[in-house]
């Protein structure tokens, strides 16, 4: 292997924060006050202070953190800065920056404002027919603007016309006016309805398709008519009766229909449809097959990093007509890999340095495949910031620049699009680098959200759309150049903005489907924080959360219609070509999933499932223990990180069929 080149001195005491040589080292933290009470909108400053064995004041940066007060509490992370936005009681932790494991807590309470109305769904009221029945929600504001968790009283004028039961599902039985009401803590919503005779004297029920298999979406459409005139603003109510195989176990509902009329199967077999109004059904049989999808998986190389964990990736042809990749790595000393990858079997090591971090987590490639640059985190003199690299040559690296201004807090992730750098600046918005000449980067312009403690994880960009991974705010849709909007790399704007359900989004995937269909894939990423933090016998943390699916075919009005979800697991990064989703699943290995056509539901039940590979190493940083980081798809074959043992490559292949 060739030796490390060091870009900057890396320092003995590189892990301890600069100005604490000649000090005691830190060893407890203490806070002017326990508890804090705020109203919403009040701000406040959390005093602390590092102190050593002895109680002497040591000069150390501290970190403060609210779990679970996401967009519900702005908190300066380096400042200790507080403002209130959301009614609750938090725990604030404040942490040396350098040494985690000393930390303090404290109590921050936030009154709640008192409630202002109480909205109903659907609000327009108007024409209903008896014997119908339709569920309704109710949305309670307070006068801080902001969505309360309240208890719900539903009510009807006259339970002679219509009746409402606790979960607000309303259902007419004569004609008349009603009014239905909505209360929650001395604030109402109302709504009328006058309600009329059923009209239906008939109705039929079609399906887009008569044959389909496991995870297609097949769509029916019911069609209830007054005589030969169509009856369009009555409820109705779709059902399935299910004759799966035998083979299908009883863990799961073999199928699914929702009130669009949008059906899916999780097992192969017969399902009969219905549709209902007052007075008439109608049904419809469908046949659903097995989706028959995986292929094997052979292992085909290793570049092998046994000795520090393993960041992104990143796959790309070179000038010379190569194949290269570059690896990062994580929480160690800096180092950067490019291997030749031409044959994917026997990675070369073609070169590597050394900058001044303790984490590369991040590496891109220029579309000409000239400049690659790298995130820097953990510097020893706190300028983080980015590397600009000249890979004209893999095997001699060198380097054309360093860019720091303002991102001294940290860049975790970047993406490189037509000579720009758009650079995640301290984990709160994206710095745009203009590297037309990458011997003299500069800032063209930025972007940031404007939501109560809002953060960024991860920017991709596609077409001059930017797609950033906003933990709890979701994904942002954001002009670069590309949109609608007048958007540039100087002046990113804002688009759209979606919030998953329950989402903690970390990375985010646009994809065009071939059927029309514009979905989102947002990543969630929830466990254990510091991955590194293993386990007394070296076992690493399991992940939680899953993949969200949005259909985006409308910016207006996105909707979340699927997920892809692995139990043990949680997601990491993801690539998608070609009808398939590549997901890193950490200590869940590497999964391929089919996506091909409309998607709904939950697509790990319904045999989408292409492979999963789990890249064992027993002379890795952690023997045995795969924990995917990222996947890449390049001619043909797919390149993974593994955090603990460097850049795999495996090839997928349809499966032998024996013939008797």
């Amino acid at each position: 292997m060739r030796a490390l080149r060091t870009v900057a001195p890396i320092l003995a005491l590189s892990l301890l924060a600069p100005g604490l040589s000649g000090q005691a080292a830190p060893a407890r933290i203490e806070i002017a006050q326990p508890s804090l009470s705020l109203q919403v909108g009040e701000s406040a400053q959390i005093e602390a202070r590092v102190l050593d064995a002895n109680g002497n004041v040591v000069d150390a940066p501290l970190m403060y953190f609210a779990r679970g007060a996401r967009g519900r509490m702005d908190l300066g992370r380096t400042t200790g800065t507080v403002r209130a936005v959301y009614g609750g009681e938090y725990t604030v932790s404040v942490m040396v920056a350098t040494a985690r494991d000393i930390r303090a807590d404290m109590t921050v309470t936030v009154a709640y404002p008192p409630i202002e109305r109480v909205s109903i769904d659907p609000a327009a009221g108007g024409r209903f027919y008896v014997g119908a029945a339709a569920r309704h929600g109710a949305t309670v504001v307070d006068r801080a603007g902001d969505i309360r968790d309240e208890a719900i009283r539903w009510a009807s004028s006259d339970e002679s016309i219509a009746t409402v039961d606790r979960f607000g599902v309303f259902t007419a039985h004569r004609p008349g006016r009603v009014t239905l009401t909505a209360t929650a803590a001395g604030a109402s919503g109302t709504v009328q309805y006058d309600v009329a005779p059923n009209p239906v004297t008939a109705m039929t029920l079609s399906a887009s398709q008569e044959v389909g298999r496991t995870g297609d979406v097949i769509r029916f459409t019911a069609s209830p008519r007054a005589g030969s005139a169509a009856v369009t603003d009555i409820p109705v109510t779709f059902g399935v009766l299910s004759y799966p195989v035998p083979e299908a176990t009883a863990d799961i509902a073999p199928a699914e229909i929702d009130q669009k009329g949008r059906f899916v199967a999780y097992e192969p077999g017969i399902y009969t449809v219905t549709a209902t109004v007052p007075g008439h059904t109608a049904q419809h049989t469908v046949e659903i097959g097995s989706r028959l999808v995986s292929e094997e998986v052979s292992f085909v190389g290793q570049g092998a990093v046994r000795d520090v964990p393993t960041s992104d990736l990143w796959v790309w042809e070179g000038v010379d007509g190569r194949d290269y990749a570059i690896t990062g790595t994580w929480g160690a000393f800096g180092a950067v890999y490019f291997w030749d990858v031409t044959d994917p079997a026997s990675a070369v090591l073609t070169d590597s340095i050394v900058v001044d971090a303790r984490t590369t987590n991040d590496v891109k490639v220029s579309e000409d495949g000239e400049v690659c640059v790298i995130s820097r985190e953990g510097a020893s003199n706190r300028r983080n910031g980015i590397v600009i690299l000249d890979c004209t040559d893999p095997r001699n690296i060198r380097i054309h620049s360093t860019f720091d201004d303002e991102l001294t807090g940290g860049v975790h992730n970047l993406f490189i699009y037509q000579d720009h750098v758009y650079a995640v600046n301290n984990g709160v918005r994206f710095d745009v680098i203009n590297i037309e000449d990458p011997t003299n980067p500069h800032r063209v312009g930025r972007f940031e959200l404007d939501t109560p403690g809002h953060a960024i994880h991860d920017v991709w960009i596609v077409d001059g759309i930017a797609y950033t991974s906003n933990w709890g705010d979701g994904v942002a849709v954001i002009d670069v150049g590309g949109g609608d909007r007048g958007g540039s790399p100087a002046n990113p704007v804002l688009m759209h903005r979606f919030a998953d359900v329950g989402g903690a989004t970390h990375a985010a995937f646009p994809y065009r489907s071939p059927t029309g269909k514009f979905y989102i894939f947002m990543g969630d990423e929830i466990g254990r924080p510091g991955f590194n933090d293993l386990d007394a016998d070296r076992t690493p943390p399991r992940m939680a959360g899953y993949i969200h699916v949005v259909d985006f075919t409308d910016p207006n009005n996105p909707e979340e219609v699927a997920r892809y979800e692995v139990p043990e697991a949680g997601s990491h990064n993801m690539w998608i070509e070609d009808d398939r989703l590549y997901a890193a699943f950490y200590n869940g290995g590497t999964r391929v999933v089919d996506i091909s056509g409309e998607l709904k539901g939950n697509l790990a039940l319904q045999g989408r499932e292409i492979a999963h590979y789990m890249a064992n190493d027993p002379d890795s940083f952690v023997p045995n223990a795969p924990f995917s980081w990222g996947p890449q798809l390049f001619k043909g074959n797919l390149f993974i990180a593994e955090h603990h043992s460097g850049l795999w490559s495996i090839k997928l292949q349809p499966r032998r069929v024996l013939i008797p």
